[in-house]
């Protein structure tokens, strides 16, 4: 008998399983779990189950990049793919092509997926929505030029709202280039000034209006500096431009009714407002004509001649006061001026010298101490009357 190896074992059984027609491209049906997204290589792992039993599975990055969604656990799903073994382990598992939801289509599973993260970043959240502008005045469409909708779009702004600048901003609306041709028109829109955009189509298929499910469209819309209304042609379905627009409306007929009031309900509302302008108007002209009796009757009661004698004889008297203060404020200074005078007089080293004592000069020097002169030194002797020179002959110093 012959000694196999471990590797001859597994690669044996690897080759009967490919040979076996019954397990490759077949289609199984069970429950996802334990999966594992190895966003390195792009290979998805994961467990199908059912009640009973669990085989291990693996979708490699080529096959993967094409799913529309994300699977999860807890996924029902029918895949793609066949069965073999991995060598290096000895486990046989499944090689997975495709992965379809059971039940819900690929499509509603991926929006739904997207619908939920922008969400939770917040995209949808009413606390975002801003007020439409009352009476803008330029108005951004961003749709087809050849489509039913912006005619639509035209006649009815044309005649609610003729007094709007349209700005008509051509974007493709489906197809696979029509998520970024709407994204730009967008960005046209808000850089040429508007103050408001509409951004649609007319109705069509699930597939029609996917650019308007997209995950660049809906950030487009939320992150426009102006107020965007979503005016996607299906009444009952809401697109995820819907949710992250400021407001919503069923058709683009609709946005343009929503965008600017009729011309004759904003008549309606200037001839109601002139009505009140001329009704205070008049209560003014009523309350100005009342004041003036008024004041009439207190001119009657208080003439400007008895204010005039009033004034007058008010005047007099504080004049009166005014010479009797000034002429009483004169004297106390007088009085106060004579009595400094003669303190100062007799302060004054005049009347000191007229008593007998006299001030010794060297020069300009005062001489207040013998020692301060030596023998034959000029000196001046000043008097009470009159002055001499000298020259000094002896000095004695201390009494």
């Amino acid at each position: 008998m012959a000694v196999l190896t471990v590797t001859q074992i597994n690669r044996y059984i690897s080759f009967k399983l490919k040979e076996d027609r019954n397990i490759q491209s077949i289609m199984v049906q069970g429950e996802i779990s334990n999966f594992t997204n190895h966003y390195r290589t792009g290979h998805l792992y994961f467990t199908l189950k059912d009640g009973e039993s669990s085989i291990k599975a693996v979708m490699f990055a080529s096959a993967a990049s094409r799913l529309k969604f994300v699977p999860e656990d807890g996924m029902s799903v029918i895949i793609s793919g066949s069965v073999s073994v991995f060598e290096r382990d000895g486990v046989y598992q499944l090689y997975v092509n495709d992965i379809q939801p059971y039940g819900a289509g690929a499509e509603y599973i991926a929006i739904e997926q997207l619908k939920a993260k922008l969400a939770k970043e917040g995209i949808f959240d009413n606390a975002h929505k801003r007020q439409l502008p009352v009476m803008p005045s330029k108005i951004g469409v961003v749709t087809s030029k050849s489509g039913a909708a912006l005619r639509d779009v035209v006649n009815i702004l044309s005649r609610r709202y003729p007094i709007g600048e349209l700005l008509i901003v051509n974007a493709l609306v489906q197809g696979s280039s029509a998520a970024d041709s709407v994204c730009k028109g967008i960005m046209k829109a808000e850089l040429a000034g508007c103050d408001v955009i509409i951004v649609g189509r007319g109705g069509g298929s699930a597939e029609d209006l996917s650019a308007f499910n997209s995950e660049k469209v809906a950030r487009a819309v939320y992150n426009s500096n102006v107020p965007v209304i979503s005016a996607v042609g299906h009444e009952t379905d809401y697109s995820l431009t819907d949710l992250a627009a400021d407001m919503r409306a069923p058709t683009p007929s609709a946005a343009a009714e929503l965008v600017a009031p009729s011309v004759d309900i904003l008549s309606s509302r200037i001839d109601s407002l002139m009505n009140r302008a001329e009704n205070a108007a008049l209560k003014m002209i009523d309350d100005y004509t009342d004041r003036l009796v008024s004041l009439n009757s207190s001119i009657m009661r208080f003439s400007p001649e008895n204010r005039l004698k009033l004034s007058s004889e008010k005047l007099d008297a504080l004049e009166k006061r005014l010479q009797n203060s000034a002429s009483s404020s004169f004297e106390r200074r007088k009085s106060k001026l004579d009595q400094l005078i003669r303190t100062l007089d007799s302060l004054s080293p005049l009347k000191v010298l007229s008593r007998g004592y006299s001030l010794v000069y060297s020069g300009q020097k005062l001489i207040n101490d013998a020692s301060m002169l030596k023998n034959d030194d000029e000196i001046n002797v000043r008097f009470g009357n009159g002055e001499a020179s000298a020259v000094v002959k002896q000095i004695s110093v201390g009494r």
